[in-house]
């Protein structure tokens, strides 16, 4: 009856999150079993959450970044990198959303954040508007895949599973993406003839070469120091740090502090400096010295307007996050989801063929469902069998983040589909064309993520 209530409701066109907590309440009622103020109590104890601490300063982060200016300096530090490439712009744009996940954390910020930019060059330089709004799709997918990430602190409360290892996961499948979509960009331009979109320059790809090198050997020097070489670890991060800042003032790097972002959170946090909650006020500290000290693009009627965008984003969030708890005791109160579990493991034992009609069932929901509120129903059905089935749960949340960051591009719920077809002035419809030819990369990916834990979990375990 629960599951009938709740379908009842959708279809109905209400908001998910008030079918889930609807559906809960009136089966509650009607069934006698329960006082109606569990509602209330479950949904409250839902989001009394440490790690949720970390939703609203990764959404806060995010929006900094995204008002302060920082999507124009990496989207130029990507174009003198790979522009002068065969297909340059497209290159960029997959380049400019790995380094801008980074900092945002969700697909729908890097879409409507490098995506404008992005899109209305790519029409300047002759590119059709379907090939632009089609690989910014793709590549908007990357945000939260590359850590920091919003679903996988959803997924970690969720199913108990550490933060800091998910995050470690995502870094070598967001690469592999990355690799396969800039291969899918080259092959686009072989196809159709398109040249470079800039003269190729040494001189400013050396510059790029170099903040590049300054991004990887930053984190090698201070582990050599600190390490290997016994110094002092405060003393020697800050002076590190204030290194960082005279070199980037000397040199005029157009985006090592921001690329910095990511490479600080995640060294932060497995060396035990600061938890992903930490991690995520840390990462808006980082964003507020950015912002308004270093670079002053940041004012203050402009961090008002970003820290109630937060709220309310921060509020929507939450509020499914609340439902869906309840929803998903409810589903574990009335026996569903050891229904549910009986049943596949019935069906089949062998955990590759569950992966196969999981990735089935969460594609499928990911095109109806926001994310936040997929992972929060389907975790309590779906986690269960993973143990059963000795399937490591780090790497089934990435899994079924990919899923669902995939389900976003579709029709009838895709948010980041919306967003596109909006930003680029295209029907709903030649959007959802455009981004078809991005779906082989993207379930290549996903194919070869689901079967290849090694690739997942190779840097958790160095660091967990």
């Amino acid at each position: 009856m629960l599951k009938i209530l709740f379908l009842f409701f959708m279809g109905a066109g209400i908001p998910v999150a008030v079918a889930m907590a609807g559906a809960s309440l009136v089966y509650i009622f009607f069934s006698g079993n329960l006082p109606p103020f569990v509602v209330i109590h479950r949904m409250v104890s839902g989001i009394d959450s440490f790690p949720l601490l970390a939703v609203p300063f990764f959404i806060l982060a995010g929006n900094l970044m995204n008002n302060a200016g920082i999507t124009t300096r990496i989207y130029n530090f990507a174009l003198a990198l790979v522009g002068w490439l065969k297909g340059g712009l497209g290159h960029v744009n997959v380049l400019g959303s790995v380094i801008f996940a980074g900092m945002s954390g969700t697909a729908i910020a890097d879409a409507a954040g490098l995506g404008t930019i992005e899109i209305k060059a790519m029409k300047e330089h002759g590119y059709s508007s379907e090939f632009a709004v089609g690989v910014t799709a793709a590549s908007a997918t990357l945000g939260p895949i590359i850590p920091p990430s919003l679903p996988f602190v959803i997924y970690g409360m969720m199913a108990n599973v550490s933060v800091g290892a998910l995050f470690l996961a995502g870094i070598l499948p967001g690469v592999l993406l990355a690799i396969l979509m800039m291969i899918t960009v080259a092959y686009f331009a072989h196809k159709n003839g398109w040249g470079a979109d800039i003269r190729y320059s040494w001189a400013k790809i050396s510059k790029a070469l170099v903040e590049t090198a300054v991004v990887v050997g930053w984190p090698l020097a201070l582990w050599v120091l600190i390490a290997r070489l016994g110094a002092p670890p405060h003393a020697t991060v800050i002076g590190a740090l204030i290194a960082l800042f005279v070199a980037d003032k000397l040199f005029r790097f157009q985006a090592v502090l921001p690329i910095m972002t990511p490479v600080l959170l995640i060294g932060g946090m497995t060396t035990g400096v600061f938890t992903p909650t930490e991690g995520a006020i840390a990462a808006c500290v980082w964003a507020m010295i950015l912002g308004f000290a270093w670079y002053r693009t940041l004012s203050f009627r402009m961090f008002v307007k970003v820290c109630l965008e937060t709220v309310e984003t921060t509020s929507t969030v939450l509020f499914i996050v609340a439902a869906a708890s309840i929803f998903g005791w409810m589903l574990t109160a009335t026996g569903v989801t050891t229904a549910i579990a009986s049943w596949v493991l019935a069906f089949t034992k062998e955990p590759w063929v569950f992966l196969l009609l999981a990735n089935m069932l969460m594609l499928f929901v990911g095109c109806f469902l926001e994310p936040t509120a997929a992972i929060t129903i389907l975790v309590p059905i779906l986690v269960p069998i993973c143990q059963q089935l000795g399937i490591d749960l780090v790497h089934f949340g990435l899994v079924m983040v990919l899923n669902l960051m995939i389900g976003l591009l579709h029709p009838p719920m895709g948010m980041v589909l919306f967003v596109l077809a909006r930003v680029a002035n295209l029907s709903v419809e030649r959007t959802t064309m455009a981004i078809l030819p991005w779906l082989i990369p993207l379930l290549g990916s996903l194919a070869i993520i689901t079967y290849f834990p090694r690739l997942v979990l190779w840097l958790p375990k160095m660091f967990y």
